[in-house]
């Protein structure tokens, strides 16, 4: 277990559930591929850059935990990556594991992994390398949760998604029987449903939080940081972009009038958000961010 680990952000309670975010790796990635046709003079405003042009995002899985089950929304970079994947990517480790152990849950307490889509930054810890050598899946006790589309795609992905689709990251869950397919929407538990979006790959999938009258949703990589709060901010990285623009133009609609909150897996600035009109951060998670004090002051 890691010496010195980072501490675990206060969690977000949505009615009986609670969200918290788990240190699945930081990475680098070129804000021009992150904001696509947005001139930098405009993003670098809301999103800092080196001067190597990069910028830094999370990959920070999301567990929700419900009075009945305990669940994973993706699951970091992963322990596999080699040394010039580490320096490409200037990726720091990931710490998935021993995080679930400070709130005092094993590998086997996982009972559902939800994949918003296969790229190997959120599938990267589905299968990590093992102690004694070759790979095991991580969360051997879960159930894998993967739109019927994107794994389709995964089994004979395009030109484009063999960069992004890597198959270490999934043969020993394949062999495991630990793979659900879902097609289109599907309940998880009382508290937890999924629903197909498309977009930023064709199976891409968000999660929605609902209880006690109070909601989260996932948007996945539709909404990667709260700096892509307009609609027509899309990625290089999306497969589909103008599915994207219309899936966010649709989403923010629908979820914004249901005051929810919209959570990030790449932002290391905050954690989630609230949108008003024309993609206005209303308010932000945690409260004490200086991204959220900024806004209200």
């Amino acid at each position: 277990m890691d010496q010195i680990l980072p501490p675990i952000p206060r969690p977000l309670p949505i009615g009986n559930a609670e969200i918290y975010w788990l240190s699945g790796g930081d990475f680098r990635l070129d804000g021009g591929a992150m904001f696509g046709p947005v001139p930098k003079t405009l993003w670098q405003k809301r999103f800092p850059a080196a001067a190597d042009n990069t910028i830094l995002l999370a990959n920070d899985p999301l567990l929700i935990r419900t009075p009945g089950q305990t669940i994973l929304v993706d699951s970091g970079l992963g322990n596999k990556l080699d040394s010039r994947q580490q320096a490409i990517f200037a990726s720091t480790p990931w710490r998935l594991l021993s995080q679930l152990a400070l709130l005092g849950l094993t590998r086997d307490d996982i009972d559902v992994v939800i994949l918003t889509h296969a790229d190997f930054d959120h599938a990267g810890g589905v299968v990590m390398a093992a102690e004694q050598g070759g790979a095991e899946v991580t969360f051997p006790s879960a159930v894998h949760l993967i739109q019927e589309a994107e794994w389709q795609d995964l089994a004979a992905p395009g030109r484009r998604a063999q960069e992004s689709y890597w198959p270490i990251n999934f043969t020993a869950l394949t062999s495991s029987g630990r793979i659900e397919l879902v097609r289109g929407e599907y309940q998880v538990c009382p508290e937890v449903r999924i629903r197909h979006t498309g977009g930023h790959t064709r199976g891409h999938q968000l999660v929605e939080i609902s209880s006690g009258g109070q909601c989260a949703v996932h948007l996945g990589d539709l909404f990667p940081t709260h700096a892509h709060s307009n609609p027509l901010w899309v990625m290089a990285y999306d497969n589909f972009p103008l599915e994207v623009i219309a899936c966010k133009e649709r989403y923010f609609s629908q979820y914004r009038q249901m005051d929810a909150w919209f959570t990030f897996y790449h932002d290391p600035l905050i954690r989630a958000c609230k949108l008003g009109e024309k993609g206005k951060i209303t308010d932000c998670w945690p409260p004490a961010s200086a991204l959220c004090q900024a806004r209200r002051g």
